[in-house]
């Protein structure tokens, strides 16, 4: 080959590799990941997405690229957030959570939507039904609202002695009429009296233990719910500023970081230094 024929096929291939390049990008699909909580919270669950999509033969960087959005409890985000995503042409979107759900759908009506949810699906307008859900939505939902009745039941086998019990739910959130409803027929069935105050923001948080202390909440059942999820630091940390410091139970809550009696919500990673209610080493039950 003459040198000259050489350096112009050199020259030809230098060119077109970027394009190449570009071509393989742009086959390698792309997943959005609408979340309306922090990644922090969520570690476990997505070290298990991420084997699920290995299991699939789907290796992130490799052969399957993902946009993470997190909203990290602000709801108001959401929107814009998942407009970005749709603006990117994701392949498909993660959406976990109502608010997050209904941020995607709005955002979308082709892009398909795997909703991951503790609200119901039907009851909130993202599909018609859950065995044709039709639309672009699909997914599984945990029904976290029709589960109401028996977190109240676990928060009264820990403290059975309380006679009115604290909810504190979020009005922003959309399944929180669903929520509120299913814990107020569980009182009922159950004879408990329960007090609801609500929280959209973190000075409604401290405004609400404040009255659940002055009306002498013995327990607090905390919403299924991103925000106060994020927010779960401050509501440990209120709920040890106004436990009943003459109650005699007050100094095992304290010593062994024992807050059951106080707060129940349905996730598993209440705290990021520990949980609310654990199995002590003697093994005594307190989760």
């Amino acid at each position: 080959m003459r040198r000259r024929e050489f350096i112009t096929l050199v020259a030809v291939a230098a060119a077109a590799w970027p394009v190449a390049t570009q071509a393989q990008q742009a086959a390698m699909p792309v997943i959005g990941f609408l979340n309306s909580s922090a990644p922090e919270t969520f570690t476990s669950l997505l070290a298990s997405f991420r084997q699920g999509l290995s299991e699939g033969d789907y290796v992130e960087g490799q052969n399957v690229a993902i946009e993470y959005r997190w909203a990290e409890g602000a709801y108001e985000r959401l929107s814009a957030l998942a407009t970005d995503l749709v603006r990117r042409k994701v392949a498909v979107i993660i959406a976990s959570a109502p608010p997050a759900v209904r941020a995607a759908k709005a955002a979308t009506a082709t892009i398909p939507i795997v909703l991951t949810s503790g609200g119901n699906p039907i009851e909130l307008g993202f599909v018609s039904s859950l065995n044709q859900p039709s639309g672009n939505v699909t997914g599984v939902s945990i029904l976290l609202n029709e589960l109401g009745g028996k977190r109240l039941e676990l928060l009264r086998e820990l403290v059975p002695a309380a006679t009115s019990v604290g909810f504190l739910a979020n009005p922003t959130r959309p399944s929180f009429q669903s929520e509120v409803n299913s814990a107020q027929q569980a009182a009922q069935s159950l004879g408990v009296k329960l007090v609801i105050l609500n929280a959209g923001t973190e000075t409604e948080i401290d405004t609400a233990f404040a009255e659940f202390s002055r009306q002498q909440i013995a327990a607090l059942l905390v919403g299924a719910d991103s925000f106060f999820q994020n927010r779960r630091d401050q509501i440990v940390s209120l709920a040890n500023r106004f436990a009943d410091r003459d109650d005699v139970q007050y100094p095992r809550i304290r010593d062994r970081r024992r807050l059951g009696q106080l707060r129940t919500q349905p996730w598993r990673g209440v705290s990021t230094s520990r949980h609310l209610c654990r199995e002590d080493s003697e093994g005594s039950q307190a989760r």
